[in-house]
């Protein structure tokens, strides 16, 4: 049986070029029917002609986006995989370096590690309004903070707004300690980690003062026309209805604005409509308007996060089709006629 193998400069390299996850290599070997196996510094590819072609595409994908400063994740490697299986578009990895966003100097460049990922970047290089929604994990945020900073760097926009709505949960605002700011910012520091882990310190903290980035309450929006800016609302399942038409009615010149939230968790009063579930509704055939879906299969974070969200998904399916159910049969029940006595 034909046998192929590669070799990198280093064992470290090649635990890099997939992922920092041997499952990555078990991945490839059933994608396309090859036995994979790997010590040191080499990978052994054994099958037929043509999976083994396929299976060292992977390998020469992977490779050209590590040796360009690339970050390689699980994520990524499945991008690659079911690309060249699919034999669709331009090679995985020009498609992924060609939209990857620099933050700073000093920190490598973000790349989108998934298809949707990939959509989302694109969507947001190219429409006034993209709207993200899908599960924690997905990058939403991560990567709208991402090509933020890369138009203000680009100066495409001459300032970066981040905003998010301070909701109340469990806690009303009035009885946490310290001043207006100390209380709001445990709502906002979502944002500052994101920001500085795309920036050094310093370089952060002086953009901040300079006003090229604000992050502030969704409510201190209200008022102003932002133009020339890049806005992120962030965590928008909780905004409200007349919170989201307020926000999204900021927009001035020069504008681009990217909305992102998970509508399974909503933090709003019962019986409150959430802004996001409205404009969603509301907006799909609005030109300039993009949506992008995020699936759990998009979680970049640990495999375990998608794995937890998806049981939740199973499980909340399930008890509303039971709910569902139980209501049928009781309507059925109640209109049944009375027997004779």
């Amino acid at each position: 049986m034909p046998v192929a193998t590669l070799t990198y400069d280093t064992p470290q390299f090649l635990h890099k070029l997939i992922g920092n996850d041997l499952g990555s290599l078990r991945l490839v070997g059933e994608t396309f029917g090859v036995n994979v196996t790997s010590r040191e510094g080499w990978v052994r590819l054994e099958g037929e002609d043509a999976q083994i072609a396929s299976a060292r595409e992977v390998f020469m994908q992977l490779e050209k986006v590590r040796r360009q400063g690339g970050e390689i994740s699980t994520g990524m490697v499945r991008l690659v995989t079911e690309s060249v299986q699919r034999e669709s578009g331009d090679a995985p990895a020009e498609a992924i370096m060609h939209l990857k966003l620099h933050g700073s100097s000093k920190r490598p460049p973000v790349l989108a590690k998934t298809r949707s990922q990939i959509a989302y970047v694109q969507a947001m290089r190219e429409c006034e309004v993209v709207f993200g929604v899908g599960p924690a994990g997905t990058g939403k945020t991560y990567l709208a903070m991402a090509q933020g900073l890369h138009c203000l760097k680009e100066k495409s926009v001459q300032r970066l707004v981040l905003t998010r709505p301070a909701v109340e949960a469990g806690e009303a605002l009035g009885f946490l300690p310290g001043d207006l700011k100390e209380k709001i910012f445990p709502y906002l520091r979502p944002l500052y980690d994101a920001l500085y882990d795309m920036l050094e310190p310093e370089e952060a903290e002086r953009l901040i003062e300079r006003g090229s980035i604000e992050i502030a309450p969704l409510a201190y929006m209200r008022g102003r026309t932002l133009k020339n800016a890049f806005i992120i609302l962030d965590e928008a399942q909780n905004t409200t209805t007349e919170q989201m038409l307020m926000f999204l009615t900021r927009l001035g010149d020069g504008a681009r604005c990217v909305v992102t939230g998970d509508p399974s968790q909503v933090d709003l009063r019962r019986h409150v409509k959430s802004g996001l579930k409205e404009a969603v509704e509301l907006l799909q055939d609005v030109e300039g308007v993009k949506f992008v879906a995020f699936a759990p299969k998009d979680i970049v974070r640990l495999p375990v996060v998608q794995r937890i969200i998806e049981a939740y998904q199973s499980g909340r399916t399930r008890k509303s089709e039971s709910q569902r159910l139980s209501e049928t049969e009781g309507q059925g029940k109640d209109s049944c006629p009375a027997s004779d006595v």
